[in-house]
Formats: C-alpha cells, sequence, structure tokens
C-alpha cells in the first residue's frame, strides 16, 4: 500500500527547470532508493517533500492526505524526518537534550524533567542498539555517532518516513552493519525509508525499490531484485555525453612526482607515480579523499604516513612554501574562498605568490609586474578591461585563469587542479581544457580533480579513481567510461590498480 505519492512534480529556480514532472512513490515499509548523479534532482525532490521548497506544480499525497502548503514543521508533523548529510545537531547540547529538543518533558511550573527524559532517551538507545550516553555532549560523539543518533532523534519524533542522505558516508563497515540491521527491523515494523545513495553495492543490500533520475526528469524506477549494478549505473549516467574532445597525446619524460604509501587526513596508503608532461585525473564521489590528498601533496595538511619525492628528492618537513620552492602549484575548490582576493585587483591578484616565493624582495616594481601579467593575459587569453580592476569584476572562468597565471608566474611545474571549473560556464571550460592540454604540450605536469567524468575523457592520460580515501582503480585513457568510474567509485566492482 502506498505511504507517499507526488505526482507531475514539477520545479524551476531562475528560469532553468531542475525537475521536471516528476513522479515518486514510496510504500508503507519499505526501502527506497532515490539514485541519480549530482544535479539530477534528488535533493530537489526531497527538499519539496520535507516544506524546504515549494513546488511550482504537481501534487503531494502523505498517509492518504494531500500536503499543501508545506512547511518544515508541517512535514514534520506529518511524519517525514529528513536526516541530512550534513548533520543538524547541537554539539554544545547532550544528547539528550537533542532528542528532546522543542518536545522537552517539564513538570509542574515548567521545570524540565531531566530524569525522565535521559531515561527515555537512554531507553530508545537501547532499542535501536546505539551505545551512547544520553548525557554526553554531543561535541564528545564521533562523526559515526552523531549519523546514528540523528536517525535515533527523527525515530523519536515517530516519523513514518524517513529520507537518509548518504548516511553511511562517516560510517565503518561494522556501523553500517549496525546501520542497515535498524533500518531492517523498522521496515518490518512498517515504518518506511528514502534512500539516497552513490554507493551502488550498498543499495542493493538494503533498498527494495528504487528510482534513478537524471537531468531532472524520472528515468525508470522498479524492484531491485530485477536489475543488476551495471544495469542500474548505465541509467545513472546515460548513454548521451559529448565524444568530442581536446585530447592531445604527447610525448611523456621521466617521474617527477611520486607518492609511496601516502597516508594524511582524510586519505591513505595512495601510491602514485606521474611523469613529466601527463595529465592525470582525479575522481571518486564527494568526501572520497582527493582533494585532502592533494592538499597534503601541495604542503597544507599533513603527511602522516608514507613518502613523496618530487624531482626525484624525498620531501621532508613539508610546507606550502617548501611545495612552492619545489615547483608545485594549486588551485583550490571553491575559488572564492580559497583563491581569489576579492579586495585586490587583477594585477594584486596574479602576482602575490611570486612575491611570497621571492619574499626577500621588499619592493614590488609595478612596470615589472605589469608586462608579467600582460604576458599571461595574452597566452590565457583572459579577458579583462584593465590589470587594476577588482578580481570580482570579471566572469568565473576569466577568474579561475588569473588564479592560473598567478602560479605559472612563479615558474611552478606541477600543477594540482581541484575542481577547475566549478561553477563556470561552458564557453569557459572549453578553454580551461585546452589550456590543461596546452600546458601539458609545454611540458607541465598536470593532476585534475573533478566530478565530472566528461572532463576527464577529455583532457586526461590516465584516471584514478578513489573509494573511501584511497586509490580504488587506475585507469587507462581507453578504459575511461561513466559506467567504469561510476562502478569504481562506488566499489561495485573489484579493486583494480594498473601499475603506475
Amino acid at each position: 500500500m502506498s505511504l507517499l505519492q507526488m505526482t507531475d512534480i514539477s520545479k524551476s529556480f531562475h528560469g532553468v527547470k531542475v525537475l521536471d514532472a516528476v513522479n515518486f512513490s514510496v510504500n508503507r515499509g519499505e526501502v527506497h532508493a532515490l539514485l541519480g548523479e549530482n544535479g539530477a534532482g534528488k535533493s530537489t525532490l526531497m527538499n519539496i517533500l520535507a516544506g524546504v521548497y515549494t513546488r511550482d506544480s504537481g501534487q503531494v499525497v502523505f498517509g492518504g492526505e494531500p500536503l499543501e502548503n508545506t512547511t518544515v514543521r508541517s512535514s514534520e508533523n506529518a511524519g517525514i524526518a529528513f536526516v541530512h548529510q550534513e548533520l543538524n545537531l547541537f554539539n554544545d547540547l547532550r544528547v539528550y537534550e537533542n532528542i528532546y529538543l522543542r518536545k522537552e518533558l517539564v513538570r509542574g511550573f515548567g521545570v524540565l524533567n531531566k530524569a525522565g527524559m535521559i531515561k527515555r532517551t537512554a531507553q530508545l538507545l537501547d532499542e535501536i542498539g546505539l551505545d551512547i550516553s544520553p548525557t554526553a555532549f554531543v561535541s564528545e560523539l564521533d562523526t559515526s555517532k552523531k549519523q546514528l543518533l540523528e536517525i535515533a532523534k527523527a525515530l523519536f519524533a515517530n516519523a513514518r518516513l524517513l529520507i537518509l542522505d548518504e548516511p553511511t558516508t562517516s560510517l565503518n563497515n561494522t556501523e553500517i552493519e549496525m546501520l542497515f540491521g535498524i533500518i531492517r527491523r523498522l521496515r518490518d515494523a512498517g515504518t518506511s525509508f528514502i534512500f539516497i545513495s552513490h554507493k551502488l553495492q550498498e543499495v542493493f543490500q538494503i533498498a527494495d525499490r528504487y528510482t534513478v533520475l537524471r537531468n531532472g526528469q524520472l528515468v525508470e524506477t522498479g524492484l531491485i531484485k530485477d536489475v543488476t549494478v551495471t544495469q542500474v549505473a548505465k541509467l545513472m549516467v546515460g548513454t548521451q555525453f559529448s565524444e568530442t574532445g581536446v585530447y592531445q597525446p604527447r610525448q611523456l619524460g621521466d617521474v617527477i612526482l611520486k607518492m609511496d604509501h601516502l597516508s594524511g587526513p582524510g586519505f591513505h596508503d595512495v601510491s602514485l607515480a606521474v611523469r613529466q608532461g601527463e595529465i592525470v585525473g582525479f575522481t571518486g564521489l564527494k568526501g572520497a579523499g582527493v582533494s585532502e590528498m592533494m592538499r597534503a601533496v601541495f604542503g597544507v595538511n599533513p603527511i602522516t604516513g608514507g613518502s613523496l619525492h618530487l624531482f626525484g628528492e624525498k620531501i621532508t618537513r613539508h610546507s606550502v612554501h617548501k611545495a612552492m620552492q619545489s615547483r608545485l602549484s594549486m588551485i583550490a575548490a571553491n575559488r572564492k574562498e580559497n583563491s581569489i582576493i576579492p579586495d585586490f585587483s587583477l594585477l594584486e591578484n596574479f602576482y602575490i605568490s611570486e612575491h611570497r616565493l621571492s619574499g626577500k624582495k621588499p619592493v614590488i616594481s609595478k612596470g615589472k609586474e605589469l608586462r608579467r601579467y600582460k604576458t599571461h593575459q595574452d597566452a590565457l587569453s583572459i579577458r579583462a578591461k584593465t590589470p587594476f580592476d577588482l578580481i570580482t569584476s570579471l566572469s568565473g572562468g576569466n577568474q579561475q585563469k588569473v588564479i592560473l597565471a598567478r602560479w605559472l608566474n612563479t615558474q611552478a611545474d606541477i600543477l594540482l587542479l581541484d575542481n577547475p571549473t566549478q561553477g563556470i560556464d561552458v564557453g569557459s571550460k572549453a578553454e580551461i581544457y585546452r589550456l590543461i592540454q596546452d600546458l601539458a604540450a609545454q611540458g607541465k605536469t598536470i593532476l585534475v580533480n573533478t566530478l565530472e567524468i566528461q572532463e576527464i575523457q577529455k583532457v586526461a592520460d590516465r584516471c584514478v579513481v578513489f573509494f573511501h580515501g584511497s586509490i580504488h582503480s587506475i585507469l587507462d585513457r581507453d578504459e575511461i567510461t561513466e559506467e567504469r568510474v561510476m562502478l569504481s567509485a562506488t566499489n561495485a566492482i573489484s579493486k583494480r590498480e594498473v601499475p603506475a
């Protein structure tokens, strides 16, 4: 029997349609997997159900009753709980206080019944097998315990439908089995779940039905037992993507960057050798550890194990300044927060890294820096009126080119690019791809991290796929397909490494 029925749901943001007449239903006592790549529309659909967004059109019926003018509070009151990937707990409150927030037990004269709340919280945690003290501060819990506590909080609210958004991201195998045991017991007792995950093996372990969205449209829905992991991966990825690219083969030089069992915060046991002039694409699910690995190579994060060699030299006492002296550079993810200095001009954003590297020179020669800037502006086709304009006056693509010019100005030979086309338009993306190819042809070595497989297909010689902080597979260029990468990134196929 159907618990939830969403019919012809459409939603647009700023004239861009992100959901187009989507139908979605959940039965009583089932786990329904909602699947799709990043940007497929999953989060928007669930935020409409949870009352975060209003739908443009369509109908939502829950428990036989239509949901109109839905708000977060009315959705919760109806029995819908959204357990977000980004946890919504208060670290400065105790466990029982988080559980009872806005539902506090009181005695006469409005006095809080702390003993009663602690006792009932202990019973709830015991019922679902969580070894957490009701009086512990949430700040004392590790991330996995916080994730399970979020689910306990939703159950306490007597939710009939729980939306679990990537619930296993921070859990180890034992904790995942515990979570799945809890889900199965509750499902058998009549609770329903919407399970959102990129980890297809887990989907096939826990889900009864599936629905796949792609580009804001319903692709297919059905029983998990009637499909294979590979078939679902194909539905998620689709068969239509641009085969035209800018890739140009080139002669590669000697190994100039080598990681041997390298470990650090967020990644572990990474071994890879990269040659001069090579372009290596890195990918994986969000949070797989690639960004953390790049930050460690660039000296931002500490190296806690293994070794790093640059140009044949073992790097010790690593730091950002040491990396820059070793001719490394990095364009960090989230350009606005980590790269541009918004109150500086283009020229100042351009020369700041080179000046830091040669910091013993106290005087900046504006004429010299202008000449250098002009050279890089022409080479990278930076479209700007004057070098003295604020960098925020440029488009995202041109801002990214200025940051790239900043690092080329330091004579860097190894470029670490973390999501370099994030937030820029299609035309600028094509220019970035061309620049990557041109720089590699000049002998630069480039490591590119991106969630977009098509970008790797357009530029890379090899593709390194991360899963849970380490290398799952290293694919040669002719092996880089969206299906193969998706299966590796979700650990749906056995681990395989191609010799570096």
